[in-house]
């Protein structure tokens, strides 16, 4: 197990393991905006947002702090990378063509339960932006939506699947919810002439 236990952040190797909503998870975002928002001080634009399920009060979750930083520009925001790296972060791949993804502390691809924090940074106008902001306000707006959303949740975690095939899993519902807010899920693995919008 790894843990920085002064937010109630704890994963388990190998597996998706949720854990019961913890109000400290809002002071680890806190405490980490402020940092970030001095550090991206020169390409910020929008903010930094906490996003994913450790946003959503009530709800369980994978103890990861994720953030969504808006930015001017997403290209011109790789020179952040330096200060970034500084902070601990590392940089990924991840919907290339709209953001830059980093996440810490730095651990190889195969040992991800290790992760206590995603950046995502990307352009207030960029469909990731739209998504992860509208996914988790109607959540935290729609007890029900978060009660099914929690027991789906439940269910993948229960099967003991890894992270990815987790996320898989939760495609569906993302989708659902997001089409009922007006903002339907981009599929950004295809090429840009044919994605949906």
């Amino acid at each position: 197990m790894v843990a920085a236990p002064e937010y109630g952040l704890q994963v388990v190797q190998g597996r998706v393991v949720l854990v019961p909503y913890d109000p400290a998870w809002v002071t680890a975002f806190e405490v980490e905006r402020e940092v970030l928002q001095a550090a991206l001080q020169p390409w910020l634009r929008g903010g930094v947002e906490h996003i994913g399920s450790t946003s959503i009060p009530g709800l369980a979750a994978e103890p990861i702090i994720d953030m969504l930083a808006g930015v001017a520009d997403f290209r011109k925001a790789s020179a952040a990378e330096g200060a970034l790296r500084d902070l601990g972060y590392t940089r990924a791949e991840h919907r290339p063509h709209e953001a830059l993804h980093f996440f810490r502390p730095h651990v190889p691809v195969e040992q991800w339960w290790q992760r206590t924090h995603h950046l995502h940074l990307t352009e207030t106008t960029s469909t990731l932006w739209r998504e992860r902001l509208a996914f988790r306000d109607a959540l935290r707006n729609n007890r029900d939506l978060l009660q099914q959303y929690q027991n789906l949740k439940e269910d993948l975690a229960a099967g003991h699947v890894d992270g990815e095939h987790y996320t898989a899993g939760k495609h569906d519902f993302v989708r659902r919810v997001l089409a009922s807010v007006g903002a339907p899920l981009v599929d950004w693995r295809a090429p840009p002439a044919s994605r949906e919008v």
